[in-house]
């Protein structure tokens, strides 16, 4: 199944849209996610949740994320998923691992894995309504020191799941704390379907060594990506054993930070807010970020951000 996606972008809520997923692909993914799609959100026909299935002109084999609770809301909103997405579609993917409050206070995410028989009966439910490969993703276990992941992903793989994702922090650590590869071992051993690793991969060399430690299928990158989609061209070549592209320049970094700013314009309109995440992240650690910040707080069209950019390239130039 992952023979031809070794490194995807992970589902990322407010993060994996159509701009940032166009970056990614175009740096070297082989795969790319939607951002996570409420189960409950597309049954009642909600036009915000439906638009985060909208792909980009001529974007094909993407994979969509799912979350939820209810295993017949799951499984019908999935073929209806994939009666629409078509020959786009790439795979489903169940979300147990998501940690966010407002995600588990429902049951959903990472809640799951406090109830595996439900989890099961979801990926089942599924399973049986598409015809699309259906994947899980989770963590290593819900309360920190109980790793559960290795006997959860054998019930999943026994539901049907024709491969799995493995976090490597428990759902109580949220972010926290470095990512345990270990588990994805673990889990690769105990189940015979693929396994793809996640978790602090910031560069190619981290890649390599999680396959190599590991043995998963595939990597799937989330935060490292942010603001630097060129880790995916670095983490392809780590993996081919080639010379790592070099670090972006301070210019190549403010140049992709504005056709991000344009390619959300033409897909969100002249109220681009939700670029200013992805401008902080861009900038980290330029000069004249730290006063660059609070102006960012109030850019809300691709003009405030030019303008914001224009001076940082200026600062640059004055410091080299």
């Amino acid at each position: 199944m992952f023979g031809k996606y070794r490194v995807l972008l992970a589902p990322m809520a407010g993060v994996s849209d159509i701009a940032f997923r166009t970056l990614c692909r175009e740096a070297g993914a082989d795969m790319a996610f939607t951002e996570m799609v409420s189960a409950k959100g597309l049954s009642f026909a909600n036009d915000k949740t439906r638009h985060l299935l909208a792909l980009a002109e001529g974007e094909r084999q993407v994979a969509v994320q799912l979350f939820g609770h209810e295993p017949d809301v799951m499984a019908s909103q999935a073929a209806w998923i994939e009666d629409m997405m078509g020959e786009s579609l790439a795979y489903l993917d169940i979300n147990m691992g998501c940690p966010a409050r407002k995600i588990v206070s429902k049951g959903d995410g990472s809640a799951l894995m406090k109830d595996p028989a439900l989890a099961a009966a979801i990926v089942r439910a599924v399973k049986g309504a598409v015809s699309h490969p259906v994947t899980a993703k989770f963590r290593r276990g819900w309360a920190e020191g109980d790793e559960t992941a290795p006997e959860f992903a054998r019930l999943m793989e026994d539901a049907g799941a024709d491969a799995v994702t493995v976090h490597g922090r428990y759902a109580e650590q949220l972010y926290r704390g470095a990512a345990d590869w270990g588990v994805i071992g673990r889990v690769r051993d105990a189940v015979s379907v693929p396994v793809v690793g996640n978790g602090d991969i910031r560069r190619g060399a981290d890649a390599v060594a999680m396959a190599a430690q590991t043995g998963c299928n595939a990597v799937m990158i989330a935060r490292g990506a942010e603001g630097n989609p060129w880790l995916f061209s670095q983490v392809q070549a780590a993996l081919a054993h080639a010379d790592e592209p070099a670090p972006p320049s301070i210019e190549e970094r403010i140049a992709m930070a504005r056709r991000h700013a344009r390619l959300l314009t033409q897909r969100e309109g002249r109220n681009i807010v939700r670029m200013r995440k992805h401008a902080m992240w861009y900038m980290a650690g330029l000069p004249g970020a730290a006063a660059a910040r609070g102006r960012i707080n109030y850019c809300t069209t691709l003009e405030d951000f030019d303008q914001v950019f224009d001076d940082l390239i200026e600062i640059a130039r004055e410091h080299s």
